[in-house]
């Protein structure tokens, strides 16, 4: 099927899910709307970019038309290479647009941070990147919640995690998943010397209830006092929770809230996107072999950036992507190495195609 031909069975598509959208059984249904609701809204940038393609195709058959015209060819013939170049812009675009995308991409994100190799120096770097991710949040017009952090006494945290909503929160934000690393003389040295620290990020696609079943007899639910820095209590009521999944041993604590309820629910959300991950995981270790190579966009142990403060570098290690303009990253300006990201890796995956065709 060429391209043309596979764009017009998505624009069928996506009339269908637009008449669907509007049909009071699944308006009545959460869990269907929510999933027709993303398709749609995924097919949605193709068509528009589809209609252009369209749009150019018939401007170019009339401008080739004019060839023959003896007074009007010549204007024609520069017509022609025009509409030529922006047709074939066009199409390379729609290439990218028709990968195979990751159907979790649509989805709110959690996020999480811990600090590594480094101490106080880790703590506070993490408290960076967390500063970091909520600007570049609000520059994307995303809602950030805090769902646990524990906070250490020089204002860093040994972990913080947070649910970032918006439209395609987790595509933008998975690139964020591995071990990040910051070259700098840390706040607590007294000799000027660089120190290099982690931090490490990990992105989950949020799950949802339907996504999959966690039986109450799987869970074990403790509650306690939430407490500070140095132990000092944050509150005096046992309002921070602790859920550990049995089959797994994974176990989430929250204690943000002053709400027991609120916390168990955060906690829950947690668990669920780590089992869910853990789910993709596992299949996609199945897939593997079949599967187009990709970019690192998961892998907790893989070193994917570094922050060295003398030379106000950036550096993704996954593209060789540097910058100089470390404040403006730290600032939440991520949106010019994201989109080095996301080029990377359709690149990729249209060269794995090319090699297979």
């Amino acid at each position: 099927m060429g391209i043309f031909e596979k764009l017009s069975a998505l624009e069928e598509e996506h009339r269908r899910l637009e008449a669907e959208l509007s049909r009071p059984d699944v308006a009545s249904d959460p869990a269907e709307f929510r999933r027709i609701s993303r398709r749609y809204a995924e097919l949605g940038e193709v068509m528009e970019a589809f209609q252009a393609y369209k749009k150019v195709l018939s401007e170019l058959e009339g401008a080739k038309e004019m060839l023959s015209d003896p007074e009007l060819g010549e204007l024609a013939q520069s017509e022609v290479e025009a509409l030529e170049s922006k047709r074939e812009a066009l199409e390379a675009r729609l290439k990218k647009l028709l990968l195979p995308r990751d159907p979790s991409d649509d989805r709110n994100a959690i996020v999480e941070i811990r600090a590594g190799t480094g101490g106080e120096e880790a703590a506070l770097f993490a408290r960076d990147l967390f500063e970091m991710y909520r600007r570049y949040a609000e520059r994307l017009g995303y809602r950030l919640e805090v769902m646990d952090s524990h906070p250490t006494d020089l204002g860093g945290f040994s972990k913080i995690a947070f649910r970032l909503e918006g439209p395609g929160a987790y595509g933008v934000f998975k690139y964020e998943s591995g071990v990040h690393r910051v070259q700098r003389v840390p706040e607590t040295e007294t000799q000027g010397r660089i120190h290099t620290s982690t931090a490490t990020v990990a992105v989950l696609p949020e799950a949802e209830p339907e996504d999959l079943e966690i039986k109450p007899d799987e869970i074990r639910i403790d509650v306690m006092r939430a407490s500070g820095p140095g132990g000092q209590g944050v509150n005096t009521t046992d309002s921070a929770v602790r859920v550990v999944h049995l089959p797994t041993g994974i176990i989430v604590t929250c204690q943000d809230s002053r709400s027991q309820i609120k916390n168990r629910e955060r906690a829950l959300t947690i668990l669920r996107s780590r089992l869910l991950e853990m789910k993709r995981a596992e299949e996609e270790k199945k897939l593997r072999e079949a599967r187009l190579a990709q970019i690192g966009t998961g892998e907790r142990s893989e070193k994917i950036r570094t922050y060295n403060f003398p030379q106000s570098r950036v550096t993704d290690h996954r593209i060789h992507y540097t910058t100089r303009n470390l404040e403006a990253v730290l600032s939440g300006e991520l949106e010019a190495l994201h989109a080095a990201l996301r080029e990377a890796e359709q690149e990729r995956m249209l060269a794995v195609m090319a090699e297979g065709a």
